[in-house]
């Protein structure tokens, strides 16, 4: 009998307590405290003997006690000042390693891990180098609040502070982007400490750090280790029902409500379309939450912002109302200035840029059906034509700019045999360039598929770890990544984790030779163009150099067959597609 712990609110259920094995619960089965759908649970670890006997270190300690609280993947790259922390994961039965070939990677790629299941990976590097390596990953889970534990090897304790070899203040280095940060100088605080540091990661959702002293790694070290159950609390929570109702009155009130979805309501796509059927509302999300709701839902009008459709801009533009859940606010989305209730579960993102007619502080998964049951269901026929008819015109604009016949290739065109081609459940992955315009344009997300990028640090090179951690999560499904040349080539040494670790994973590059976006920014800044170009490299001919698949596509006509052929692959595959690099001047 097993345990499975909610990663939405931490409730756990328990095999030996409820009626049902957790494997024969129905599909649409949902958390009874948050009501998350089933696909957001993880087992939980079994609890381990009392204590550990015979002959164990701090590091068997130290993993063994993250391990215990449900750490499973550690992404990194051995070293002089961590291989005892290396030897206790060897050692232990229940954590995986995966080496790659820098550690930005290792970084991008627990980043990712939390992103895709809302529990916590690790990543693990040396002293020095190696932990200044990880930063930009870990920027990129601090600012998308995904949780991430980092691991990092320290010289002897004897040495810190005089300038010994690849010594870094890493403590002070890793303070501006943790939510918990701590030395472990004792063997005492061994569980303490890594207790302290899953329990952070997971409840404020961002990015744990522990260096170890070299010597320290090494100590004897015997004690209990500390269950999950019973030491976290749940994250379910919900404002007061009056606040509830005078939202609810505030919709009913509204003519011309808006909904705007944004990357904290990702996993209650049924419950959004619900509540907006009741009201009447259209549904606009946020880049990030592309996906949240079928995209072909008659509701669904487009994503919101800079890449977004001109039927949300006209509506959210007209709205009395926008009712704003889970979203950060960014000035990508450019959310405007209106009447406004927001739902989020962090307080300090309630009227983060404006005044709000109500604050709804909590899960979405508990406020919006208890909206739902409060609002009056309502019928806006005039609404419902004009939202139908603003769809029906971006999609014509879409049509216009599919251009199936040109050379090189046009992004639109690609996305579209994308969309046609790849599984209606294949999680893709992409990076920042400007291909993601076209996608956030062009690419219409279905409801079984899951999409993650690097949202608010928008850091080239996410794309393809990213990749690479959704095909170890998700071993059955299909997984795509759309990157650029420029994005890629920042990490295509891992082209080669993708070849060793055999993960059959579908690169398609937009090689327009240019860093694009920048190109075009120049462009609208008045700018010369300039140092943009990047020296072309033929993709393909490097996938066969390191044991996968490469395609290369320079005709219009030979796309289709190059898709197929790439979503067939049992091996990784990269296909080098030749993109217009001036498709915008």
């Amino acid at each position: 009998m097993g345990k499975y712990r909610c990663t939405v609110c931490n409730y756990i259920y328990d095999e030996d307590v409820e009626s049902d094995k957790f494997d024969e619960l129905p599909d649409d089965w949902r958390c009874p405290v948050c009501n998350s759908p089933k696909s957001v649970f993880v087992p939980l670890q079994e609890e381990s003997v009392e204590h550990l006997k015979g002959d164990k270190s701090v590091s068997d300690i130290l993993v063994g006690q993250m391990a215990e609280l449900g750490l499973k993947h550690v992404f990194g790259i051995p070293g002089t000042s961590i291989l005892g922390v290396v030897d206790a994961i060897k050692n232990n039965p229940k954590l995986e390693f995966i080496q790659v070939r820098h550690e930005q990677t290792a970084a991008f790629m627990a980043s990712a891990y939390g992103k895709l299941t809302g529990n916590v990976a690790a990543c693990l590097t040396v002293a020095g180098p190696g932990a200044t390596n990880l930063a930009t990953g870990l920027y990129d889970a601090k600012l998308d609040h995904s949780p991430v534990v980092a691991l990092t090897g320290m010289v002897k304790r004897q040495l810190i502070g005089p300038g010994s070899f690849q010594e870094i203040d890493q403590y002070s280095f890793f303070e501006p982007l943790t939510v918990f940060n701590k030395i472990l100088m004792s063997r005492d605080q061994t569980t303490t400490l890594a207790t302290l540091a899953i329990k952070h990661s997971l409840i404020e959702r961002g990015v744990s750090h522990i260096g170890i002293p070299n010597d320290v790694q090494k100590l004897d070290h015997q004690t209990k280790l500390v269950p999950f159950k019973g030491n976290f609390p749940t994250r379910a929570t919900k404002p007061t029902e009056y606040l509830i109702e005078r939202a609810a009155k505030i919709i009913d009130k509204s003519e011309r409500p808006v909904i705007i979805a944004g990357f904290g309501s990702i996993e209650q796509g049924e419950a959004l379309l619900k509540f907006a059927e009741k009201i009447k509302a259209p549904i606009t999300t946020t880049f990030r939450a592309k996906g949240v709701v079928d995209e072909y839902e008659d509701l669904y009008v487009g994503s919101h912002g800079g890449i977004g459709s001109t039927a949300s801009t006209k509506l959210v533009d007209d709205a009395d109302l926008l009712i704003v859940i889970g979203s950060s606010f960014s000035d990508m989305t450019q959310i405007p200035e209106k009447k406004t209730v927001q739902i989020d579960i962090d307080p300090l993102m309630i009227s983060r840029r404006f005044p709000v007619e109500v604050g709804l502080i909590g899960n979405c998964s508990e406020i919006l059906p208890m909206l739902h049951d409060l609002v009056k269901e309502v019928e806006r026929k005039d609404y419902m034509e004009e939202m139908a008819k603003l769809k029906k015109e971006w999609i014509e604009l879409l049509k216009q700019e599919f251009e199936s016949d040109k050379t090189p290739l046009r992004a639109p065109y690609i996305l579209g045999v994308l969309n046609e081609m790849i599984d209606k459940d294949a999680i893709i992955t992409l990076d920042v360039g400007e291909h993601c315009w076209w996608f956030g344009r062009n690419f219409w997300m279905k409801k079984t598929q899951k999409m993650i990028m690097s949202g608010n640090l928008a850091s080239m090179g996410f794309g393809f770890p990213a990749a690479l951690t959704s095909q170890l999560m998700y071993p059955d499904k299909q997984v795509v990544c759309i990157t650029g040349d420029g994005g890629f080539s920042m990490v295509m040494a891992d082209f080669l984790t993708a070849v060793k670790y055999e993960l059959p994973i579908k690169v398609f590059i937009f090689n327009n030779k240019q860093l694009g976006m920048i190109m075009q920014e120049q462009k609208m800044e008045g700018y010369e163009n300039w140092q943009t170009e990047l020296q072309d490299l033929n993709y393909a001919d490097y996938a066969r150099c390191c044991g996968g698949v490469g395609i290369k596509v320079e005709k219009p006509e030979d796309l289709p067959a190059a898709v197929e052929k790439a979503l067939k692959s049992e091996k990784p595959v990269i296909v080098d597609i030749n993109t217009d690099p001036k498709r915008f001047v």
